[in-house]
């Protein structure tokens, strides 16, 4: 779900030469949801399977990847305002269509596949967010504000699955209210939260949010709200964008962000297979080791802040690639112990292997579902189970700390640097792309683990990881002296 929450905080003019501080919150991973999408879909529509279950978790990406450059089109000719009070409607209406998927006579997934699309879509609003922030910061000021908007997003992951818990003591039958034959429960609170609060932002940003622009250098420029600019205010420098440095930073967000998809993908299904859990102990354990990395993400993004003035941007996010390969190294699987094996073929109770869809499945199902766990460890289907030594719990605790730390730096100074690459000039499209790029990274990253380590197993698909990892860094030592602010560029502001 998106929630998005654009607050600006007007300060002291004595000292805040931008006019406003634009730090979004937003709880925009669907992590809420995320848990109770298959049951919720198994309930309304029988004929639904894993394989479809795969498209309506992919849809919110898809959603996501054909709107941003649209919304940051829009951004960039018309008040922000607009594509932002549009695109959260376009999500309080999503949300509400999805409370309803089970009131028509058939064909229910597809309007759940609809409503999850539409949600994405309105996801889209991000490339404004940033673009918003970009435009209304100078450089000095923009890695703090970008840091606190990640700390924002890694809030919402770590509050996602909370809500959701706490949801589900509503029960699965809930209560109805008849006049408008609308149910509550455990599936559809989440949801309706979603578009309480997508109401509530909308009534946030008509009453606060305001058009600002600075250069990097901090003094005001003339805005795109149709107001009258004052005197002192200063036109956009001419100049051309390094295109070579905008479309590597393109490449090297893609990556990062695939790279987190696929791990956050395999952690259930690794677990189950190297040490034995039954599903109830994955999922918690899993989901304690992933709300684990989203506050150690907050932690990093604070961090960043102070760091990023001493060594700047570039030298963090090589360092942060640097932390990644050695957490991705350290998974590579050693030694003579091997894991434990399914020598029963478990059918329904096997590890997925064969749909993104499939692994979703791991990420909801316990005891609760079916109080027979049955044999646990790693399924003779994957036949490397029976070579490959297992990745120990020393090692897999290591390298999720280490690409805790690694993630949040390369995710926030790949977007940083690209706002700056583009300089003081609307952003609207170029960060419309760059969401793109990360939405298709977040539905590619699933797919490629997926395959990967079901047939290979995780000795090739981590390797696979490192290799592409060194070939990012590589491009970054190729543009490493490219990726500066456009003012740095032009000879405006010294480096």
């Amino acid at each position: 779900m998106n929630l998005e929450n654009v607050m600006p905080r007007k300060k002291p003019d004595t000292k805040d030469k931008t006019g406003y501080d634009s730090i979004p919150m937003e709880v925009q991973r669907f992590s809420i949801v995320i848990m109770s999408i298959w049951p919720y879909l198994q309930k309304i529509d029988e004929t639904a399977d894993a394989s479809f279950l795969g498209w309506v978790i992919a849809s919110f990406s898809l959603g996501q990847m054909v709107a941003s450059p649209i919304f940051g089109l829009w951004s960039n000719y018309r008040p922000r305002k607009e594509p932002l009070i549009v695109s959260i409607f376009i999500s309080v209406a999503a949300n509400c269509l999805y409370a309803y998927v089970h009131l028509p006579a058939s064909h229910n997934k597809y309007y759940m596949l609809v409503a999850r699309g539409l949600v994405g879509f309105g996801a889209g609003n991000v490339a404004v967010v940033r673009s918003y922030i970009a435009g209304a910061t100078s450089l000095q000021e923009r890695t703090g504000s970008m840091a606190n908007t990640s700390a924002c997003q890694a809030l919402g992951f770590i509050l996602g699955p909370v809500f959701q818990t706490c949801f589900a003591l509503i029960g699965e039958k809930g209560v109805t209210w008849d006049t408008i034959k609308l149910q509550i429960n455990m599936y559809t609170a989440p949801v309706l939260l979603g578009a309480f609060l997508g109401i509530l932002n909308i009534i946030l940003i008509l009453a606060i949010l305001r058009e600002h622009r600075v250069d990097d250098s901090g003094r005001q420029c003339k805005s795109i709200n149709f107001e009258e600019a004052s005197p002192d205010e200063v036109q956009d420098p001419q100049g051309n964008i390094d295109q070579v440095a905008v479309a590597s930073t393109n490449v090297l967000f893609f990556v990062v962000l695939f790279i987190f998809a696929l791990f956050e993908t395999i952690v259930t299904p690794l677990t189950m297979d190297m040490y034995a859990w039954t599903r109830e102990q994955a999922v918690l354990y899993g989901g304690i080791i992933l709300a684990a990395l989203g506050v150690e993400a907050v932690i990093i993004f604070m961090g960043i802040k102070l760091l990023s003035k001493k060594i700047g941007e570039r030298a963090i996010l090589l360092g942060g690639l640097i932390v990644v390969w050695v957490g991705f190294f350290i998974l590579l699987p050693w030694g003579n112990q091997f894991p434990k094996i399914q020598w029963q073929d478990l059918r329904n109770n096997s590890i997925p292997n064969t749909t993104f869809g499939e692994i979703i499945i791991t990420l909801w199902k316990s005891p609760r579902d079916d109080h027979n766990e049955g044999p646990t460890g790693c399924p003779i289907e994957q036949a490397w189970c029976l070579y490959t030594p297992m990745i120990h719990v020393a090692q897999f605790l290591t390298s999720a700390v280490l690409i805790g730390i690694g993630y949040p730096s390369c995710n926030v100074m790949s977007y940083t640097l690209y706002s700056k690459i583009l300089g003081p000039k609307p952003q609207g499209v170029y960060m419309g792309w760059l969401t793109a790029s990360g939405s298709a990274a977040r539905i590619l990253g699933p797919v490629f683990i997926s395959q990967v380590y079901t047939s290979w197993g995780p000795r090739w698909a981590f390797s696979l990881v490192c290799g592409l990892v060194v070939l990012t860094i590589t491009l970054l030592g190729v543009v490493y002296r490219r990726l500066i602010a456009f003012s740095v560029r032009r000879g405006r502001i010294p480096e």
